[in-house]
């Protein structure tokens, strides 16, 4: 009698305790719930001002405006503060309604890198979203890269779309010349019959070559990653090998391969028109470009080509063709022709047959859309014994301020611009760049062939910032885009690593190793540092592009 008593006893016990687990492990769940809800945001505009610690940067404009909203107490205080201003959080959703200056239809380029659940990448790979906080979601919903654009007139569109009588006979001579392998033409004035890459020349404005926000992105991606190749040819000019890929929607890709390793890191003994061009370096540019809100790179993504089928067997280049062989460890190679590294001794092999490559969207023909080349002032001597005159003249600057088109206009911040971009990817091969002749001086720049950047991640290349460092100027709109990727929320290697997951090459191995993305972070920093110096020996260096953007910008002490 007094075991069964024990008995139901302990099993009471049992009974109880297993409630009280269970009822505490409904508890834990409901608090993770709770946590995976909440909002992921960047820093308001009070923790942005208390994580920046330098001093307010000048303005050369008349009205001297900050980048934050606030009441008329805080406006009076930060007229003697010495914190640089943002737009506070609880005006964002009222600038993220702000209209944009591409008419419904206008094809574009959307360069949000958010990782979305169930992207398809471009080759068939689905990329599931990131758990928890998206710092590149939150970094692009910040007002800095929400900026209400200017209304855009017809002379501000680089191509504009034919009458539907021109584009009768346009489509009557094509059919008639019709290419064997090529597709019928049969687009007319309705954007929803434009293939991607179309939609791309369509959507270049004389301020950007893409909008970031253009949903048109998705498929001019999976387009350059998945379109069957029809046509592979070398692409003349350039020091080194390149290809020019053609689809058969008249669709052409530029094409550069794989030569090295992706950690590779260059020779420190070479100098910088000796190293090899890569292809990642080419797919980190263009999302490093987008990062920084400039959208003057091109389009690049990733691919894996069979060399044999989709380049020796389609190409009609016989000087191209005559350079393919098969090495002694049974890979298909070939070299080209071209000044530098297209020999024997320098080859391009797949894997046997297999090759990574970048495919960069072409810009519209030159016929259609002629573009002007510039010599960069801090064009480097390209020399092993002589130095450039920006080299040896401190106060060289001052010629180019009083040299067209420098003297007036934003032609100046833009190449300062271009300056950053090649800093941060250690770029020091920039000895042109390119504008369209359409839009005069008064445009952006194109940041085009990128291949010898992210060479070294070990060491910096302060040389490349003489622009910053002799003008003393920045665009407003750059330098705090600069501070918000600086702080922890929105890391430039944090968004950078979230950025580039999404090409399809990123599946079997990074596109930056850790060193290149930890490099952006200490470049970064002395970006910041160099500005910071500026401010010190000069009274007036922020080019201000934000003036008028918001009327309620509080006013900066001359």
């Amino acid at each position: 009698m007094i075991k069964l008593h024990l008995r139901q006893s302990t099993r009471s016990i049992y009974l109880g305790l297993a409630c009280l687990s269970l009822a505490l492990h409904l508890l834990l769940a409901l608090f993770c719930l709770s946590v995976l809800q909440t909002a992921c945001v960047l820093p308001t505009s009070s923790s942005f001002s208390s994580s920046s610690s330098s001093s307010v940067p000048r303005t050369d404009t008349q009205r001297h405006q900050a980048i934050s909203r606030s009441s008329s107490s805080s406006a009076a205080s930060s007229s003697s503060s010495h914190e640089l201003p943002t737009v506070p959080q609880e005006e964002e959703h009222h600038k993220l309604n702000a209209k944009t200056s591409h008419p419904e239809g206008r094809g574009s380029l959307n360069g949000d890198a958010t990782v979305r659940e169930k992207k398809v990448t471009g080759v068939g790979k689905v990329i599931p979203r990131v758990k928890g906080c998206s710092k590149l979601e939150a970094l692009f919903e910040h007002p800095l890269y929400n900026l209400p654009r200017p209304e855009l007139q017809d002379d501000d569109w680089l191509l504009r779309v034919k009458t539907n009588e021109q584009a009768m006979n346009s489509d009557s001579q094509q059919s008639a010349s019709q290419e064997e392998g090529y597709d019928k033409v049969d687009w007319t004035s309705d954007v929803e019959t434009h293939p991607p890459w179309l939609r791309f020349h369509l959507g270049i404005s004389r301020w950007e070559l893409y909008n970031r926000k253009d949903p048109n992105m998705a498929g001019l991606t999976h387009y350059l990653a998945t379109q069957r190749i029809l046509s592979a040819v070398q692409k003349t000019g350039g020091t080194q090998l390149k290809l020019l890929m053609s689809f058969p929607n008249y669709g052409q890709a530029l094409l550069k391969p794989m030569k090295q390793a992706r950690d590779a890191e260059t020779d420190g003994n070479l100098f910088y028109f000796s190293d090899f061009e890569r292809h990642n370096a080419e797919i980190a540019a263009f999302h490093l470009d987008r990062l920084l809100g400039f959208n003057r790179v091109p389009p690049v993504v990733g691919r894996l080509i069979n060399v044999t089928s989709e380049v020796r067997e389609i190409t009609t280049d016989h000087k191209l063709s005559r350079t393919f062989f098969t090495s002694p460890a049974g890979n298909v190679c070939f070299y080209g022709q071209c000044e530098y590294y297209c020999s024997l001794e320098h080859p391009v092999c797949g894997q046997p047959h297999a090759l990574e490559v970048s495919l960069a969207a072409m810009l519209p023909d030159l016929t259609l859309a002629p573009r002007r080349s510039w010599r960069s002032p801090w064009r480097r001597s390209y020399s092993r014994t002589k130095l450039a005159q920006w080299e040896k003249d401190p106060a060289y600057c001052d010629t180019v301020k009083q040299t067209p088109p420098y003297n007036h206009g934003t032609r100046l911040v833009d190449l300062i611009d271009m300056a950053i971009l090649d800093f941060l990817m250690s770029n020091m091969d920039r000895h042109h760049y390119e504008t369209f002749e359409k839009f005069g001086n008064e445009t952006f720049l194109l940041h085009l062939d990128n291949g010898r950047a992210f060479g070294r991640h070990s060491r910096d290349e302060p040389t490349i910032l003489t622009p910053l460092k002799q003008c003393c100027r920045i665009r407003r709109s750059t330098l705090l885009r600069l501070r918000l990727l600086s702080l922890p929320a929105g890391r430039l290697s944090d968004v950078m690593r979230e950025s580039l997951v999404q090409d399809p090459l990123a599946g079997a191995a990074p596109l930056l190793s850790e060193p290149h993305l930890s490099a952006l972070d200490r470049r970064l920093a002395a970006i910041l540092q160099a500005v910071q110096t500026c401010q010190h020996q000069h009274r007036e260096i922020i080019y201000n592009d934000l003036e008028g953007y918001d009327g309620d910008f509080n006013q900066q002490p001359d």
